[in-house]
């Protein structure tokens, strides 16, 4: 008798399930709607990814300025890869080494410039940059170890190359085109 109970009760149980779930979508359609769309969207300010022993190793998140980004960790918590979007400043992605120093920057600012830099793995300055000004300009520029500009190779928005190379001092030492003497004035 007692099992004979508890298989009613199961069964009414079920089908009750069954008949509320369809009764609920015809009495509360915007209801039942809006429970099926909220379902498929998951929103919050941040995201942290962990491994399976709860470290983190990932996040996406926004911030109070209103940036956005999305940063991979390694194992040990350091930073690997760093993607981001700031309002009123240069949006891009960031690669950093084993040391946690950055390896290559590339970027994209306001304006519409953009640039690849990749830096010295010792030092973490900056070792070679390219880019493409507003005015679409392109740009190779070759730093020392110190992180001073010391050649340039660039070409005009009307067409004109140019090298440019520099001293310790940053003084430029040679330049290609050379500045023509201008004729005398009559």
């Amino acid at each position: 008798m007692k099992d004979r109970k508890q298989w009613l009760y199961a069964i009414l149980a079920l089908v009750g399930g069954v008949f509320g779930g369809a009764l609920s979508g015809h009495i509360f359609p915007r209801e039942a709607e809006a429970a099926a769309r909220a379902a498929q969207v998951l929103k919050a300010e941040k995201f942290v990814l962990v491994d399976r022993d709860g470290k983190e190793r990932g996040v996406i998140q926004v911030d109070a300025q209103n940036g956005a980004g999305i940063g991979f960790y390694d194992h040990d918590g350091n930073k690997r890869v760093i993607l981001g979007a700031a309002p009123n400043s240069r949006n891009g992605l960031a690669i950093y080494g084993r040391n946690g120093r950055e390896m290559a920057g590339f970027t994209v600012a306001e304006d519409n410039q953009s640039s690849v830099t990749l830096y010295d793995p010792a030092s973490g300055r900056a070792r070679v940059g390219l880019g493409v000004a507003a005015n679409g300009e392109p740009a190779l520029v070759l730093f020392d170890q110190k992180g001073h500009d010391r050649a340039e190779m660039h070409v005009t928005v009307t067409g004109k190359p140019g090298l440019a190379l520099a001293d310790e001092a940053g003084k430029t030492m040679a330049g290609l085109p050379v500045q023509e003497s201008q004729p005398p004035q009559q």
